[in-house]
């Protein structure tokens, strides 16, 4: 009989399922294959019964949503060639059922406002080849997320909203990558998630441009060692205070669907092209309020001291002051999250992983990770090409700062495989990091020009 289902790789299938997959089947389950049909229309699974140590699987299509649902599941097969062969037949009937649905699916790339108005990221995210896998990874998301405020569209389109709205669908993929689930009932803050009966509210905020101008794409002149010192020390601590400080002011702890939950803040740093790739200290100090200083001993243990910082100056002559978790009101956020690595180039290399580049794109990522050597001082570096055999995923950069003076904290165990902080008495941080944790990362982003001749 001819071979109707064909494989397909995980990386492929999670993107496809993120959102539909229940993040409660993990403690049941192990899946081990993936399939399409050669029309595309369907996708299955083979997974592993832990319970019962037998097969299940299952078929499944896209409702009027575009979202993937379950058309048939079969289990209690007890050998995975009889859980191969369901696969197939059911996939030869490529039939679908249009899912009790009346949902339109969310499209992001309607365009909707007025061509000036549009940003330049998201014209190359539309329009560029070379972009075209994290534009196929963003319409996947898209299709599972619910716009409460009624405006995600234009603002992800717009100038002005683009890199905000861009870290919020990050987010998204985070949490759930994290099986949380959604309330999708509030709006505000951004997100009320739940897992195992705990409710988490997170806000997210961005540190943005001030340079709208459409050129800035292509006028970045990196800064030098010296000068990234020089903004580390004051003005960084600051952008990231402003951005900060606004979200205080926004008191959501007095909501009642916050009341007695955990609030989490995620700040990410666009304020200018490529400044995630040295502002993350500047965080730490500003959050804490201390800078670190270290000096090798002649034995080589490496030895750290925290030197506590008052204040940062504005422009203006103005103060303000360091430590944000000592400030007042802050002891009702329990945690700031920040990522350097969610940029639109992480959207392009997990959809490269799965497969929905462009045939002429060629995707090389370069960066420095942590070194777990304890008396390393500096990062090590790491370079590699983008491949579906890649294994990145959503939580990879992912930073936990947890308030120390927090009246609800986080609990550091709901999250799985990121980086987590914690200030001790002595003003040092205890840090608990995955075995490959990116500090930052440049993505080379290549297209292959066809040879015509003959």
């Amino acid at each position: 009989m001819m071979k109707i289902a064909i494989p397909i790789n995980k990386n492929l299938f999670n993107i496809l399922v993120l959102f539909t997959r229940e993040p409660f089947v993990r403690y049941f389950s192990k899946e081990l294959e993936f399939y399409r049909n050669e029309s595309g229309r369907l996708i299955g699974f083979i997974s592993l019964d832990y319970t019962d140590n037998d097969y299940y699987a299952a078929i499944l299509s896209r409702d009027k949503a575009k979202q993937y649902r379950a058309e048939k599941v079969t289990a209690s097969l007890k050998t995975i060639e009889e859980a191969r062969k369901w696969i197939d037949v059911e996939m030869a009937l490529d039939s679908i059922t249009m899912h009790d649905n009346k949902s339109d699916f969310f499209d992001l790339f309607e365009i909707i406002i007025e061509e000036e108005k549009i940003s330049p990221y998201f014209k190359v995210l539309n329009e560029n080849e070379g972009y075209l896998a994290a534009k196929n990874v963003i319409k996947e998301i898209s299709y599972h997320y619910k716009d409460i405020d009624g405006n995600f569209i234009e603002q992800f389109q717009s100038i002005n909203g683009f890199d905000a709205r861009l870290w919020e669908l990050y987010l998204f993929c985070f949490c759930r990558e994290q099986f949380f689930s959604f309330k999708k009932d509030t709006y505000a803050p951004d997100f009320m998630i739940e897992k195992l009966g705990h409710e988490i509210a997170l806000e997210a905020v961005i540190v943005g441009r001030k340079d709208k101008d459409i050129n800035f794409l292509t006028e970045y002149e990196p800064k030098n060692q010296e000068e990234i010192e020089k903004e580390l020390k004051n003005d960084m601590p600051l952008k990231f205070g402003s951005a900060l400080y606004s979200k205080l002011k926004k008191e959501y702890w007095k909501k009642d669907h916050v009341k007695g939950k955990p609030l989490v803040i995620a700040v990410a740093d666009f304020h200018e092209t490529k400044s995630m790739l040295w502002s993350y200290p500047a965080l730490i100090s500003y959050l804490y309020g201390y800078e670190y200083e270290h000096y090798h001993t002649e034995e080589g243990k490496l030895v750290i001291t925290p030197v506590p910082v008052k204040e940062y100056t504005k422009s203006t002559g103005a103060t303000v002051p360091a430590g944000f978790f000592f400030q007042p009101d802050a002891e009702n956020i329990s945690a700031v999250i920040n990522s350097p690595t969610a940029t639109l180039s992480k959207f392009n290399r997990l959809g490269m992983q799965a497969g929905l580049n462009s045939p002429k794109s060629k995707l090389f990522r370069f960066g420095f990770f942590h070194d777990h050597d304890k008396n390393a001082a500096v990062p090590l570096e790491f370079a590699y090409e983008v491949t579906q055999d890649s294994e990145e995923n959503w939580s990879e950069g992912i930073s936990i700062f947890h308030n120390p003076n927090a009246l609800i904290p986080l609990d550091p165990s709901l999250f799985e495989n990121v980086t987590q902080h914690f200030l001790k008495e002595d003003g040092n941080v205890l840090s608990y990091i995955p075995k490959f944790h990116p500090y930052n990362s440049i993505t080379q982003n290549l297209l292959t020009i066809e040879n015509k001749t003959k």
